[in-house]
């Protein structure tokens, strides 16, 4: 029974460790997260929103705007990695890319504390105008490879 038991234990981390030294590391993403909106608005639709709607609606277009147009130079989509464009993994690279990573995720962190205490002030019709704008921008990254093949 003991010699089963520890067989049983010598197969199963052999196997662990298989798989585990299988494992590939990931190249790192220069576009992280959900950076897509699920749907544009036209004018009639925003003006029958609440302003509690349109609020999080004018946050979530700021969140895919600072995401995407500090890479738009390599990516308007999400998943690009380094390898994905031929950019040498190195160790500095990879951190460069963090660095920025994290920069882009705090300066969005302090942008929506601002916003929550100061955005319920300004006038509906500012935010739909704003929505819209930041709306024709993500369109605009659709047609983006267009400038780039000039």
């Amino acid at each position: 029974m003991k010699l089963k038991t520890t067989f049983f234990t010598m197969v199963f981390l052999l196997t662990l460790s298989l798989g585990l030294a299988q494992e590939k590391k990931q190249s790192p993403k220069l576009i992280n997260g959900n950076v897509s909106i699920s749907k544009y608005h036209s004018p009639e639709e925003l003006n029958r929103l609440t302003k509690g709607d349109l609020l999080i609606l004018y946050v979530e277009r700021i969140e895919v705007i600072v995401k995407i147009l500090p890479n738009i130079a390599f990516a308007t989509k999400p998943n690009v990695t380094m390898a994905t464009l031929g950019i040498p993994e190195t160790k500095e690279n990879k951190k460069a890319l963090e660095e920025n990573l994290k920069a882009s995720d705090d300066y969005f962190a302090s942008t929506i504390e601002y916003q929550k205490t100061i955005l319920p002030y300004s006038d509906s019709r500012d935010l739909v105008a704003a929505i819209l704008f930041y709306e024709n921008t993500l369109k605009s990254l659709h047609t983006y490879n267009d400038f780039a093949s000039n």
